[in-house]
């Protein structure tokens, strides 16, 4: 049913329209006609401040003129054609560059549609690999609680099966193994007994498991917790002690989030497959990508049936390539790493009087990641709102009231979004 204030297009969209984590009419919502650098303007006639970058996508902001014109220049040529049988420059120049800029070992770049989509190849890749090799007993995977990586159905299996978005499909999906998160925050010293739970069950069922996969640093929508880069060191050689694939899941963090162009690289460890998306087109554009190590290429090239078997229709599309590779320009020419440095202070500095408030259980920043949690759950009905009229557009979900600006925002901009999470939280209690 619509409400007096809802525009014409609203009333349309809560007939016909599902969004995403929203029952079939969805509530609040707002009505976007414009977006221009780190703002996105609505049908009646306000501004909002983007604290989100389109879900941590649009790292540039929105119209930047070198992405624009590089999608304009490829839709007069060629917007799409299929990627079975032919090739094309934009995407064989994109993965080029996405392997001279990974982690080392990363030989082959599979470019898909979507975030969840290139987790599932990652994990297809990994089954694969030990299918290839005769070890078919090798079918389960082992990751940390408190991770998500997708909302398609082996993505699901190892989102976090308890406190994620996905517990209500437990019964139906694959069972994999799950150990203790990381305690041990960023800055903390690791110690073996950080990763002592999931070194138990890699002893316990290393004939079991294909492939550890996880998020590097920053776990994101499954809980925007930050742990140490000695982890991921130890979790590399365990890995090798043990013979299972590491896959890293860097869709969020990937192309500068964290303050490193990779996750991966706080720990200066190089996974044997490796997920990308969101940013990697300057949120102008679908895409994802997955990477894979000359190891895991040369097992499938060398069993049965000797080929990957994954195709989506819309893979390499021109137009996102040439997006993506307009938007790795800018972060080979842009001083991104200054201004993700520059917003970590200014987060950590301006979200800290957000501690002493009574609703909040604790808050951290890495890079440009500013988190503030809270002991109980949002009532997004009552916050999504209050933060409209706080002129910022903030997204919280769960006890997690977070903002991952573009890297481009002002100090001004920045001042207003922390300003307004402090004010929206406060109110909370």
């Amino acid at each position: 049913m619509s409400r007096p204030s809802d525009s014409d297009l609203i009333a349309r969209d809560r007939r016909r329209v599902w969004h995403p984590y929203a029952p079939p009419s969805a509530y609040p919502l707002f009505e976007v006609v414009a977006a221009k650098g780190v703002r996105l303007q609505l049908a009646d006639g306000r501004e909002l401040i983007d604290g989100m970058s389109s879900w941590w996508a649009a790292i540039h902001g929105y119209g930047h003129p070198h992405i624009e014109v590089a999608v304009r220049d490829q839709l007069e040529r060629m917007p799409h054609v299929m990627f079975g049988g032919l090739t094309h420059e934009p995407a064989v120049r994109l993965c080029e560059r996405l392997v001279a800029m990974a982690p080392t070992g990363l030989e082959r770049t599979f470019l898909c549609d979507s975030g969840s989509v290139a987790v599932e190849v990652a994990i297809k890749l990994a089954f694969q690999y030990w299918l290839s090799l005769g070890r078919p007993e090798r079918s389960r995977l082992l990751t940390v609680r408190g991770g998500y990586h997708g909302d398609t159905f082996a993505t699901m299996a190892v989102c976090d099966p308890v406190n994620g978005m996905h517990d209500f499909f437990r019964d139906v999906l694959p069972d994999h193994l799950f150990a203790e998160r990381p305690t041990c925050r960023y800055h903390d010293t690791f110690e073996e007994r950080h990763i002592a739970d999931l070194m138990r069950l890699l002893e316990t069922h290393r004939d079991e498991i294909a492939a550890v996969i996880l998020e590097p640093i920053v776990q994101g929508a499954g809980g925007m917790w930050f742990y140490a880069p000695g982890y991921l060191r130890r979790l590399r050689d365990l890995c090798d002690e043990h013979d299972v694939l590491l896959i890293f899941d860097e869709i969020a963090t990937g192309f500068g989030r964290t303050g490193r162009l990779f996750g991966a690289d706080h720990a200066g460890v190089s996974p044997d497959v490796l997920c990308v998306g969101k940013a990697l087109t300057g949120g102008t554009l679908s895409l994802a990508a997955t990477l894979a190590s000359g190891r895991v290429c040369d097992a499938i090239a060398g069993g049965q049936p000797g080929a990957l078997m994954h195709g989506p229709t819309f893979m390499a599309n021109p137009l996102a390539c040439a997006a993506a590779n307009a938007s790795l320009d800018l972060l080979e020419t842009e001083p991104w790493r200054k201004q993700v440095a520059h917003i970590e202070t200014e987060l950590a500095r301006q979200l800290a009087p957000c501690r002493s408030l009574g609703a909040v259980a604790d808050v951290r920043v890495l890079g440009a990641i500013g988190v503030v949690e809270l002991h109980e759950p949002v009532d997004m009905s009552v916050v999504q709102p209050a933060f409209v009229e706080q002129g910022v557009w903030i997204r919280p979900f769960g006890k997690l009231v977070y903002t991952m600006p573009p890297f481009v925002i002002a100090d001004e901009d920045l001042a207003v979004i922390t300003k307004a999470i402090t004010s929206v939280v406060s109110s909370l209690a």
